[in-house]
């Protein structure tokens, strides 16, 4: 089976080195490594050069964002199941992708996901968050619950099916994609109580007060897409659900 890891990067030259080697060292043989670029101008393409002969696919071009750049690798990803790795992200060992491929080896799985730790920016040991996650349940999806998305990995088949990322959607558009996987459409999933993936703090939607509020539209209007009653009450549930992985 082989399975696609797409790393989407711009200007991401600070951490991207430790984000392919993590992809590359992977005791799993059948992976499809494609890396987009959003046209950087800092040194990312200089190493990603160093890395060529391991990689499947390079595409650099201007995008229209994270999302965006996503979309363009489904489209040119030629694995059986298709993950994410983000340029500032690695994997928590070498073994990830082979327990990945090993949940999809049951043909009625079409989704698989597993923990994520958020770690220091400067000191990758240090564990600040802890996103545990569990087996999916309709009801908690309903009030705010998701899986991590670096952890999220899906057939390729699921995405020709219902589609990838809607960029109407901004932040949330990894939010609205796994509410139309799981919820929607009822794609069948496994979790996997193993961490997946080790992020470096600094997301997007909770770097103040004010984007964590466009963040919050953004999960209601993903809420509403796909048939979740009130989301402008369980919207708030989302973030809420967080609190705990500090503790």
């Amino acid at each position: 089976m082989k399975i696609t890891i797409i790393t989407v990067v711009y200007n991401g030259e600070e951490f991207l080195e430790n984000c392919i080697l993590s992809v590359i060292g992977q005791t799993y043989g059948d992976i499809e490594y494609i890396i987009i670029d959003g046209g950087s101008g800092d040194s990312s393409l200089s190493i990603i050069d160093r890395y060529r002969d391991k990689i499947s696919i390079v595409v650099s071009e201007k995008d229209r964002g994270i999302y965006d750049a996503m979309n363009k690798g489904i489209v040119l990803a030629g694995g059986e199941v298709i993950g994410f790795l983000n340029a500032d992200d690695f994997f928590a060992d070498d073994a990830v992708i082979a327990r990945v491929a090993a949940a999809f080896a049951r043909p009625e799985v079409g989704v698989v996901y597993g923990d994520l730790w958020y770690v220091s920016r400067t000191d990758p040991e240090r564990v600040i968050r802890r996103w545990e996650s569990s087996p999916y349940s309709r009801n908690s999806m309903a009030w705010g619950w998701m899986p991590a998305h670096p952890t999220f990995y899906a057939r390729s088949d699921v995405y020709r099916k219902y589609g990838g990322y809607d960029l109407k959607f901004k932040s949330a558009a990894d939010y609205e994609l796994m509410l139309r996987f799981l919820y929607l459409k009822e794609s069948n999933s496994l979790y996997l109580p193993r961490v997946f993936v080790k992020m470096r703090m600094g997301g997007v939607s909770n770097r103040s007060f004010y984007n964590r509020l466009l963040a919050a539209n953004s999960d209601r209007k993903a809420m509403g897409k796909n048939g979740i009653r009130w989301p402008w009450i369980k919207m708030w549930f989302k973030p809420l659900r967080k609190i705990c992985q500090y503790f």
